[in-house]
């Protein structure tokens, strides 16, 4: 069986250069075990939201054993470990942007694959583990998170009102601080857009904040968005 993995390049060297099947499966097969805890790491870790892909938790599990198919044919020949730099470094992920900790867990199942290429089992087994246990306990404790209730306020006014202090009274009420980030006109100018960066008060009311906002603009467009949303301000 062994000798069915051995490289046909090589069928006239007297080196042995074929690949262990016992070996071989047992690496796959604990690289994915290493897949399956990062992508589990990374489901509890997203919480109740369920803000995952299935196509994102498959590539977690399938990267550790690719990784490590590739570590087992490159072996320890420097010629071959550069090939392998070069090749990753043309990789590209084309889908759509995600949470900024989604790279974290794909570095930790790569990090998982090599490890297992170059045989390092119980270690890849042992840092992965304790790597997803370090991020689900810090991701459920609210470790990072904003405290305060920090919003996005965006809104549409008519051209005949001075926005210089217009909603002053307003943003005295229902916050602790507030700042005019950006003036912008739109509609060929006649509308002013106002983009306040705000610290709403605790306990507020914010659909009564809100429609005493309307009530100044003339019911023209409100946004209020948290600042960690990934929704973005598009012309």
């Amino acid at each position: 069986m062994d000798n069915f993995f051995k490289s046909i390049l090589d069928a006239e060297s007297t080196i042995d250069t074929s690949i262990d099947f016992k070996t071989s499966l047992f690496v796959v097969i604990a690289a994915f075990a290493v897949g399956i805890i990062a992508s589990a790491a990374y489901m509890l870790a997203s919480g109740k939201r369920g803000a995952f892909s299935q196509n994102f938790m498959l590539t977690l599990v399938a990267l550790p054993p690719v990784v490590s198919i590739i570590i087992l044919v490159v072996g320890s020949s420097i010629a071959g470990a550069f090939s392998l730099a070069g090749a990753f470094s043309l990789v590209r992920f084309r889908s759509a942007p995600g949470d900024p900790k989604d790279i974290v867990y794909v570095f930790l199942a790569l990090a998982g694959g090599f490890a297992c290429g170059r045989g390092y089992i119980t270690f890849a087994l042992f840092t992965v583990i304790l790597i997803s246990l370090v991020m689900i306990a810090l991701t459920r404790t609210g470790y990072g998170k904003q405290r305060m209730n920090v919003r996005k306020l965006r809104i549409k006014i008519p051209e005949n009102l001075n926005y210089t202090d217009a909603f002053n009274d307003i943003l005295d009420k229902y916050t602790k601080n507030y700042e005019l980030e950006r003036i912008k006109t739109i509609d060929l100018g006649a509308l002013f857009e106002l983009t306040y960066h705000v610290t709403l008060s605790a306990n507020i009311d914010e659909k009564q904040f809100i429609d005493e906002l309307r009530c100044r603009n003339g019911n023209l467009t409100i946004i209020l968005t948290a600042i960690d949303d990934k929704t973005s301000f598009k012309a």
